[in-house]
């Protein structure tokens, strides 16, 4: 895959990008990232990038031409964008199903902003708005960091254990069931029968239904979305019941 970014801030990039999971990924060569600050790329003479917005208000705003022009020229080194993706508060949040989504792409570009917002023209080269959440960011790099490491990791050959991602929290519409590893007794708290037993088609049912459980005790907004088979049903009712 190959990432392109458009920033001011390319320092805020380099320790996130070259270590964990993602550094590992450039390295093996399956992900090929590369910054660009948009601000070589104006043709202001003090090499201003925003300017005051049309109408009056509070704040400064993201000007066109720096974009488009660094746009151009990564599109000249690469012979194609990409979807171009753009960080908005008013974007699509996103989500587990974003990340699959975009994991599937061989180039994403990012646009990372910063001010008040953006000249509402560089929309015009946009595929793609995204948003982390309900709140507001000093610009966009840490959510492009966000968004990266989160498809980055569903690559193939990326995670040491390719049954990793499917089971992550999100990917099955379910949050992830709990987790335990050694001692099976550390300071009384003990870990469940059922995962010491060897019987692995227990284990796999107690693991669905812990999941289940979970999600219905901390996320059931999630379960709005989910068709649910009649196990599942029934472990519902029994779970509303106690």
């Amino acid at each position: 895959m190959k990432i392109d970014i458009l920033t001011l801030f390319p320092e805020m990039f380099a320790g996130p990008l070259s270590s964990s999971i993602v550094g590992k990924a450039v390295e093996k060569k399956i992900l090929d990232i590369e910054l660009t600050n948009f601000r070589d790329y104006t043709t202001d003479r003090q090499n201003h990038v925003d300017d005051y917005p049309y109408g009056g208000g509070a704040g400064m705003l993201l000007q066109a031409q720096p974009i488009f022009a660094a746009l151009d020229h990564v599109k000249e080194q690469r012979q194609n964008l990409g979807r171009v993706i753009l960080l908005d508060p008013a974007g699509r949040k996103f989500d587990q199903t974003a990340a699959e989504e975009l994991a599937r792409e061989p180039q994403l570009t990012f646009i990372c902003g910063h001010y008040e917002g953006y000249d509402e023209r560089i929309k015009q080269r946009v595929t793609d708005e995204f948003s982390l959440g309900d709140f507001v960011l000093t610009g966009g790099e840490l959510g492009a960091l966000v968004m990266i490491d989160a498809t980055v990791r569903l690559l193939p050959e990326v995670l040491g254990n390719s049954a990793s991602a499917p089971g992550d929290s999100f990917s099955s519409g379910l949050l992830e069931y709990p987790q335990y590893t050694r001692p099976a007794d550390f300071e009384g708290l003990k870990v469940p029968d059922v995962l010491l037993s060897g019987n692995h088609q227990k284990i796999d049912e107690w693991r669905r239904k812990e999941a289940l459980r979970k999600t219905y005790q901390r996320r059931p907004d999630l379960l709005a979305d989910l068709t649910l088979s009649t196990e599942q049903k029934k472990w519902l009712e029994e779970f509303k019941r106690s």
